[in-house]
């Protein structure tokens, strides 16, 4: 049976983490803002975006205001699935061979 600290601390860490999270103010959602294919969009250029923010203080990497979580949603899915996340995995395929001798009392038969 698992300690009472090993059930409370990882669920205290994750109320603190849940504290420190961003809340966007009220003028900062608009019906009529960008949606889910610019905030798509916007993920999928942060890359480039991030470097020219450095440069021109005119260009940000967030819409704000916007029409919320469908925003936020294609902003993710822009970043993570097209974007920067989205790296193409290299499948490695390992061939092992396992030569141990047999164990005492089996018989092994060689073929013709």
């Amino acid at each position: 049976m698992p300690s009472p600290l090993n059930i409370t601390a990882p669920l205290a860490a994750a109320l603190a983490l849940a504290a420190c999270t961003a809340r966007q103010a009220a003028t900062g959602v608009v019906a009529d803002g960008p949606g889910f294919w610019l905030g798509l969009w916007h993920g999928f250029i942060f890359p480039v975006a991030w470097v020219a923010s450095i440069f021109v203080p005119d260009i940000a990497v967030y819409a704000v205001p916007n029409n919320g979580g469908w925003y936020d949603f294609g902003y993710f899915l822009g970043i993570v699935v097209f974007g920067v996340g989205a790296r193409r995995t290299q499948k490695v395929y390992v061939e092992r061979v396992i030569d141990r001798p047999a164990r005492r009392g089996t018989v092994i038969e060689n073929e013709p």
